[in-house]
C-alpha cells in the first residue's frame, strides 16, 4: 500500500495546531473557583474544638474576675469603704488566687500534653464541659458567698470540689490506661491533682463548720503540694525543651534527681507552712530546719535558672518570659530562707512578711503562667510561636505587679500606695491578656487548620 501525503494544507479560517500524532488533546481547565472566605468571628462553639481552648478560656476568665474583684476590695478597703465579709478577707484571697484560675488552666494544658506524654488518645472536649462550667459556676457561688453567706460560700466550694475530682479522675484514667515507658511527670501530676480533689473537700467541710484554721492549712497544702508540685513537674519537663530547641547551643537537661529534689522542697516548704499555721511560734530548731532546707534550695534553683539557659534566652521573648517565669522560684525560696533566719533570731518577732509568698505565687506560679499560656495560645492558634509586642508588654506589667506587691510587704512604712499600684498593675496584665487571648480561643485557627 502507498503512503499517502499528509495534507499540508491548514484548515480554513487559520493555521493547522500542532499536535503530536495519537496525543488527545485535554479539555481547557476551568479556574478553580476560590474557597469561601472563613468566618473569623468569635463564636462559642470554637472553645469546643480543643480541650485548651475551653480550659484556657475558663482560667483567663476566672483569672480576670479574681483580679478584678480583689482591685475592688483593696481600692475600697484603702477609701475607707470596706465591703462586707462572712468569712476573713485574708481567707477568701488566698482561697481564690491558689485555687481559682490555676486548675482551669491545667485543664486546657493537661488534656492536651497530658495525652501526648502518655501516649493516649486526646480526650473529647465536650466531655470536659460539664466539670468546667460546674467549676466555674462553684468559683462564682463562693465568691458572693465571701460577702453574704458562708452557706452559699460552702455550696460554691462543694460544686467546685465535685467539678475537680471528676476532672483529676479523668487525668487519673488516662494515666491508668496508658502505657507509656516513660511516666514519671505524668505521675507526678496525677499525685498532684489528687492531693487537690483532697484539698478542695477539706475546704469545703472547714467553710461548712467555720474551721478557719482547717481552710487555711488545706489552701497552703494544696499551694505548695498542687499547684505548686504541677508548675515545677511541667517546668521540669518542658523549660529544657523549648530551651534547647530555640536554641541549639542548649541541651535539654533534666535528669530526673533534679524533679524528685524540686517535688521534695515543695512538699517540705507545704509541710512548715502547715506546721506555722498549728504550732506556732514554731520553736527554734524547727526554725533553724526552714532556713537549712531554704536556702540550699535557693541557691540550687537560681543556680539551674541559669544552668537552663537564662542569659541566653534573653534574646527570645517568648523563651525569657518562660525564664524569667522560674527565676523567682529560685528567689522565692531566697527570701523565704532570709525571712526564717530572722524569725530564728528574733523568736518570730521579725520576718519579710508576705514578701517570700508573693514571690512565689505572683512571680513564679503567675509569670510561667503568663509564659507557658501564651506560648499555647499562639502555637495552637496556628500563629508564629514568638511574643508579639503586646504579650511582651503584658508581661513586663505583670512583672511590675510582683516587684510592687514585694516591695509593699518589705516596706510597710511606705503605706498602702505599692499595694494598689502592684493591684492595678496585675488587674491590668490579667484583664488584658484574658481579654486578648480569650478572643483567640473562640476564633478558628489563622492558618485553617482543625483544632
Amino acid at each position: 500500500m502507498a503512503l499517502q501525503p499528509r495534507d499540508p494544507s491548514p484548515p480554513q479560517g487559520g493555521l493547522r495546531p500542532l499536535q503530536a500524532a495519537g496525543v488527545i488533546q485535554p479539555h481547557p481547565i476551568k479556574a478553580a473557583k476560590p474557597p469561601p472566605p472563613q468566618d473569623t468571628r468569635w463564636r462559642l462553639h470554637w472553645l469546643l474544638a480543643a480541650p485548651h481552648r475551653l480550659g484556657f478560656f475558663g482560667g483567663a476568665l476566672m483569672l480576670a474576675i479574681s483580679a478584678l474583684w480583689w482591685c475592688i476590695e483593696l481600692y475600697a478597703r484603702s477609701s475607707g469603704m470596706p465591703v462586707a465579709w462572712s468569712v476573713s478577707p485574708s481567707t477568701a484571697h488566698a482561697l481564690t488566687m491558689t485555687l481559682g484560675f490555676m486548675p482551669l488552666f491545667f485543664v486546657g494544658f493537661l488534656f492536651t500534653a497530658g495525652p501526648k506524654w502518655l501516649g493516649m488518645p486526646e480526650p473529647g472536649t465536650r466531655a470536659l464541659l460539664p466539670q468546667v462550667l460546674t467549676y466555674l459556676a462553684g468559683w462564682i457561688l463562693a465568691l458572693v458567698g465571701f460577702h453574704a453567706s458562708v452557706l452559699l460560700a460552702t455550696a460554691g466550694l462543694v460544686l467546685v470540689a465535685a467539678a475537680w475530682s471528676s476532672l483529676a479522675w479523668k487525668f487519673t484514667d488516662l494515666w491508668r490506661r496508658s502505657r507509656a515507658r516513660d511516666k514519671a511527670h505524668a505521675t507526678v501530676v496525677t499525685i498532684a491533682c489528687l492531693f487537690g480533689v483532697l484539698a478542695l473537700w477539706l475546704i469545703a467541710g472547714g467553710l461548712a463548720f467555720g474551721l478557719d484554721t482547717l481552710v487555711r492549712t488545706a489552701t497552703q497544702a494544696a499551694l505548695w503540694m498542687f499547684i505548686a508540685t504541677v508548675f515545677a513537674t511541667v517546668s521540669h519537663r518542658m523549660i529544657p525543651f523549648f530551651s534547647a530547641s530555640a536554641l541549639p547551643v542548649l541541651d535539654a537537661w533534666r535528669p530526673m534527681w533534679l524533679l524528685w529534689s524540686m517535688v521534695s522542697i515543695l512538699w517540705l516548704e507545704g509541710l512548715f507552712a502547715v506546721l506555722d499555721l498549728w504550732l506556732w511560734p514554731l520553736p527554734g530548731a524547727l526554725r533553724w530546719l526552714q532556713v537549712a532546707v531554704e536556702a540550699p534550695a535557693g541557691a540550687l534553683m537560681l543556680w539551674l535558672a541559669i544552668r537552663w539557659g537564662l542569659v541566653q534566652s534573653l534574646k527570645i521573648r517568648l523563651l525569657a518570659m518562660l525564664h524569667g517565669g522560674f527565676l523567682w522560684l529560685g528567689i522565692a525560696l531566697a527570701l523565704q530562707a532570709v525571712s526564717h533566719t530572722l524569725m530564728a533570731l528574733s523568736q518570730d518577732q521579725f520576718s519579710l512578711g508576705l514578701a517570700p509568698l508573693h514571690a512565689m505565687t505572683m512571680g513564679y506560679l503567675g509569670a510561667t503562667l503568663f509564659a507557658m499560656a501564651t506560648r499555647v495560645a499562639s502555637g495552637h492558634s496556628g500563629r508564629p510561636l514568638a511574643a508579639d509586642n503586646i504579650a511582651w508588654a503584658l508581661y513586663w506589667v505583670a512583672q511590675l505587679a510582683v516587684l510592687l506587691r514585694v516591695v509593699s510587704a518589705l516596706w510597710p512604712a511606705a503605706g498602702h500606695w505599692p499595694l494598689l499600684l502592684a493591684i492595678s498593675a496585675w488587674t491590668l496584665s490579667s484583664c488584658g491578656w484574658s481579654l486578648r487571648y480569650g478572643s483567640w480561643f473562640g476564633r478558628p485557627r489563622v492558618d485553617g487548620r482543625p483544632g
